[in-house]
């Protein structure tokens, strides 16, 4: 089982983390080389990667909670600072049943 680093006293680390960033929906620029069974387009009509029904990124290996395309990752992925304030913020949510209950309910 995967070690998970608590996300208001431990700093972030891809190997303790849950891989939360790879819920997020990960817009792709014109620049990134994405195999295009690894994307879709959201109902808002961007170009984004795909995620499974479980709601992960289909680029994550869920076993390694790794990304599976990590040396050809989109650019958004590859700018997102580990342990930075936005992805602080994203674990601290993800780790909040009632933030992320209220998040979904407002969106339904």
């Amino acid at each position: 089982m995967i070690q998970t680093a608590n996300a208001a006293k431990d700093p972030a680390q891809c190997s303790l983390c849950e891989a939360v960033c790879c819920r997020l929906t990960v817009v792709l620029q014109p620049e990134d080389s994405i195999p295009s069974h690894l994307t879709t387009h959201s109902p808002e009509g961007l170009h984004v990667m795909k995620r499974g029904e479980d709601g992960w990124c289909v680029a994550l290996n869920s076993v390694r909670m790794n990304c599976g395309i990590y040396e050809s990752r989109p650019a958004v992925c590859r700018r997102f600072v580990m342990n930075g304030p936005y992805c602080k913020s994203v674990r601290a949510e993800y780790n909040d049943p009632v933030a992320v209950s209220a998040r979904y309910e407002s969106a339904a």
